[in-house]
């Protein structure tokens, strides 16, 4: 095989793949917390750092780093998310530009390589590398990189859109919505590597419970600070 078939083989390969996938969903909610610019720069750094990761050392991931840890990681980012998210529903727009990170692109860069992070993709890109040997490093890092972002930038403006013809605060709702079942739902996988049964669903449904009842408390305490100023 050619190395320019080999090229788009492995590029539409990564696009189909990601395609629906939770890091595009991701892209969606992002888009309610963070400037395109930095959704583009962070999540393009990222892209770039895990592929390299996969071709080069993907092998060795699982030896240091088991993969229920970084579940259940990327499970507790998804619900702190979630909960800030529910925050800034309740802010309004005009205090939210005041609590905005102070480091967007690392934030962006840090969540989209904890949730992209033993993904079927990278598993996908460590095939890849481990078919075609090291002489195509370079080529599977460049054609999964390319693959990966191109389906995250559909995400990416599927959510601008949403933001700019969307009621006020609707792709908030739909971010908080999209980071706690992310949350659940990686917990859940994160306990299924642990133990088998009904446990994982349990130890998930434990959880979301738990999360219902913290957002519950945080939307009446700030709906009573709001009454009583």
């Amino acid at each position: 095989m050619s190395s320019t078939l080999l090229f788009f083989q492995i590029l539409f390969t990564m696009f189909i793949a990601e395609m629906g996938d939770k890091t595009q969903l991701l892209m969606i909610a992002m888009t309610s917390r963070y400037k395109l610019r930095d959704i583009i720069i962070g999540s393009g750094a990222s892209i770039l750092a895990l592929n390299g990761i996969a071709v080069c050392l993907g092998a060795l991931i699982s030896q240091f780093i088991p993969t229920w840890l970084i579940k259940i990681i990327a499970a507790l980012a998804f619900f702190y998310f979630a909960w800030t998210t529910l925050n800034k529903v309740d802010e309004g727009e005009e205090d939210t530009h005041k609590k905005e990170s102070r480091f967007p692109v690392l934030t962006v860069f840090g969540t989209f390589f904890i949730a992209e992070l033993g993904d079927k993709t990278q598993l996908t890109a460590i095939t890849f590398a481990a078919n075609e040997g090291a002489q195509h490093a370079v080529l599977i890092w460049l054609a999964c990189s390319i693959g990966l972002f191109a389906a995250d930038l559909i995400g990416m403006l599927v959510g601008h859109l949403i933001q700019s013809k969307m009621p006020e605060g609707f792709l908030d709702k739909l971010a908080f919505v999209i980071f706690a079942v992310f949350g659940v739902t990686t917990l859940k996988d994160g306990a299924a590597l642990l133990a088998g049964g009904w446990t994982p669903w349990v130890i998930a449904l434990c959880a979301a419970a738990l999360f219902a009842v913290l957002c519950v408390c945080t939307w009446k305490k700030r709906h009573k600070d709001v009454c009583q100023s």
